[in-house]
């Protein structure tokens, strides 16, 4: 901790890709062995396969700043764009792909991978999913655990300016992050259990890891967990956002939160605690409708505008955000409202390619022109 007894809160951010077919649009379900190993050998170990051979994930080193983490996240965008390219393909961040199937996909070659495809069946196979995953260096394992019961109150927030999936194997589904319904089909995901210490966690874990259910903690796929691999406090709710600024805007806002979560404890003060049934009713919402139809302010009992919502995170945060440099970060999401969100964007286009004239193939194409383009916008 640094001296004042505050945790470093150093940031580190993990992007799941889904890489594309130049010629067809297209997941590329068999992407060239040598892509993957170019791409090791510029990015030294920040990037690494995933369970289908049509993603690739990376992650950023562990960052002080927001400004250092975005030009990481730069990078490594920059870098695996190029070398994809070299090989016909190109990569998105997205949920979903607009149009594929998981019937045609293939698992990674890698025994981890294959263990995970017997264990899981159907709905393993069904998981061509991408999220992005944010870590926050909390070093005390105790203040980990309460700080996970507090912000899961703002899980659904986060969700809903990342929603990046409305498409499911050619059809715009009505929802804005279609991937939740898609991963809810694996065991040990959605919210977090809650936990009275770091101990009580650590005893859960373990009469599961002896019964033989899971071989650590990382096959806990909570929307958010303590990291099994380093001592940070990962959310896992986001989808894959298009957008770097989004990205990285939403990343703030956590990080931020998770301070202001400390500062109030640090004052003998908390977050009230609500049960998961009323913030799971808040994820639904965000899942459904993202940031368009409001989510429940629990302390009002009423649904509240969305950008309303917005405007109370950003001055709750608005010390820490200034104490940490990321204030225009944090703000920038206000620019994701305006705009729309990766998911209104991309019925947006299929829409106005379907009143041009454009087929369902045709209009489902310029959808993922679009994903191609924003991937590499603004870096």
């Amino acid at each position: 901790m640094t001296t004042n007894g505050a945790p470093p809160f150093t940031l580190g951010m993990e992007e799941e890709y889904l890489l594309v077919d130049l010629k067809t649009r297209d997941l590329a379900g068999d992407p060239p062995p040598a892509m993957m190993k170019e791409c090791e050998a510029l990015l030294e170990g920040q990037v690494m396969p995933e369970f289908l051979r049509a993603q690739i994930e990376v992650a950023t080193r562990p960052c002080a700043t927001m400004q250092e983490a975005r030009a990481d996240l730069a990078r490594l965008r920059r870098t695996v764009a190029a070398v994809a390219a070299r090989h016909g393909l190109a990569p998105i961040a997205a949920g979903l792909h607009p149009f594929a199937v998981w019937e045609s996909q293939r698992a990674t070659e890698k025994e981890r991978y294959a263990a995970l495809a017997r264990d899981l069946a159907a709905v393993g196979r069904r998981l061509m999913v991408c999220g992005m995953h944010v870590h926050v260096g909390i070093d005390n394992d105790d203040l980990r655990i309460d700080l996970m019961n507090q912000v899961s109150y703002f899980l659904p927030h986060l969700l809903a300016l990342s929603t990046s999936s409305p498409f499911w194997r050619g059809r715009d589904t009505g929802l804005k992050s279609y991937r939740i319904s898609v991963f809810n089909e694996l065991p040990r995901t959605g919210l977090p259990e809650r936990f009275d210490s770091w101990g009580e966690y650590a005893r859960h874990v373990a009469v599961m890891v002896r019964a033989g259910l899971i071989e650590d903690a990382t096959k806990l796929w909570w929307d958010i967990r303590p990291s099994a691999r380093f001592p940070t406090l990962e959310m896992r709710i986001a989808d894959s956002c298009s957008r770097l600024d989004d990205a990285i805007s939403i990343a703030a806002i956590y990080r931020c939160l998770l301070s202001m979560l400390w500062r109030l404890k640090s004052g003998n003060q908390r977050w009230r605690q609500y049960a998961n049934m009323l913030i799971a009713e808040n994820r639904w919402r965000a899942q459904r409708y993202g940031t368009d139809q409001g989510l429940v302010d629990y302390g009002k009992g009423a649904v509240v505008p969305y950008a309303d919502l917005l405007d109370e995170i950003v001055a709750l945060t608005d010390e820490d955000a200034s104490a940490m440099g990321c204030a225009a970060e944090v703000r920038a999401a206000r620019d994701i409202l305006k705009r729309g969100t990766s998911a209104h964007r991309q019925v947006a286009v299929y829409g106005d390619a379907k009143k041009g004239g454009a087929s369902e193939k045709e209009a489902l194409v310029k959808v993922v022109d679009f994903l191609v383009a924003e991937f590499t916008a603004g870096i």
